[in-house]
Formats: C-alpha cells, structure tokens, sequence
C-alpha cells in the first residue's frame, strides 16, 4: 500500500476557496451563538504532550455550554468515568481545545477552537447547577477560532434520519460488554444501566 505524503496532497486535493477560508471568525457571532445555544451535544478533542489525542462526547440540556461574550466559553464537567484523559491532557499539553457542536435534525456542526482552563471555583460551580447538582470543574476556553462545517458528513451518514436508526436490543448493554472484554463487575442488562444512569447524571 502506498500512503500519501505531504507533497501528494496538492495533487489530490484542490485548495479551498477564499470562502471556506473566509468563515473562520476570531470570535462567536450571532449565529454561533444561537448554534451552541440549540446545542446539547459536541464533542471535545485534546492533545497530551506526547501527541496523543482524546475526542470525548459531552452533553446536556440545550444550551449546556454557557457562552460569555464573544470569546469565551464555560463547559460544566458532569459525572463520567473517572479516567479524565481529556483533562489530563489539558493541564500537561498545550490546552489547545477543540469543539464540533450538534443540535438534533440540523446537518451543519459547528467547530470552536481555542486555550482552556480547568476551574473549580465554588462561586461558579455553583451558577451551572443541572439534573441538581453542580458540574465537578468547569472549562473554561479563550475563544481562539469559529466555524460552520457544511452538513455533507451528515447527509451522507442519514444520522437524524427515523430510517437509520438502530434498534437498542442490536448492540449488547455496555455492561456486558466490559464484562466480557475485562471479566470484571456484573453484567447488567440495558434496562438495568438506564435505571443507575438516572441517579448519576
């Protein structure tokens, strides 16, 4: 197999146009804005300083991410696993961050870029109270850069189309997955999980 190589790429790929270079904005306009508003779900990237890189889900009601001005935005941490590896990174590597927001039933994502912070100031701990209680620590990005992605990826993947979905019982509960890829702790059926996940949210 012959891989591609840095020179290879101009000859693959044409450069993108003054518009698509154009739509990075410094800051969170407007549309933004209301972008992350609507928004209950992204994903967030980091890289260690070995140059290992974590992409971890984060959720919440609409909105979860609380924007402050133009360049700032705070991210409540809610109950998880425990490994922390995105945080890890941020404290050891650059802090460079990276977002792609989702809002259900809309196909353009929305990429926010910039430096972060881990804060686990009372005071606002207390002001993100969700499912009644307060996040662990908070987030905190230095707005770096902002843009839409167009929704070709997810036209092609069908993902908020009724016809793609998946029925749960396709997939083993997530329970009896680890149990039978460690042999640790007792496997629970999806019922079970759902049930526990609802006094740990």
């Amino acid at each position: 197999m012959t891989h591609i190589g840095p020179d290879d790429l101009g000859t693959i790929y044409a450069p993108p146009t003054d518009r698509v270079i154009a739509k990075q904005l410094p800051r969170i306009d407007r549309h933004a804005a209301h972008f992350i508003g609507m928004s209950p779900f992204c994903v967030l990237a980091t890289s260690g300083p070995d140059g290992t890189v974590d992409a971890s889900p984060r959720g919440g009601n609409p909105g979860f991410v609380h924007i402050e001005g133009e360049t700032r935005l705070l991210m409540p941490d809610r109950p998880g696993n425990n490994r922390i590896d995105s945080f890890r990174n941020l404290v050891t590597g650059s802090g460079y961050v990276q977002l792609i927001f989702f809002v259900p039933g809309l196909d353009e994502t929305l990429r926010v870029g910039g430096e972060a912070k881990l804060s686990a100031d009372a005071d606002l701990l207390a002001t993100m109270i969700e499912f009644g209680k307060p996040p662990r620590a908070v987030l905190d990005i230095a707005v770096r850069e902002v843009y839409f992605h167009c929704g070709k990826a997810l036209m092609r993947s069908k993902l908020w189309s009724p016809d793609s979905r998946v029925a749960r019982s396709a997939q083993p509960s997530i329970s009896e997955v680890i149990h039978e890829q460690t042999g640790q702790g007792t496997p629970e059926s999806q019922e079970a999980v759902e049930a526990r996940y609802k006094t740990q949210l």
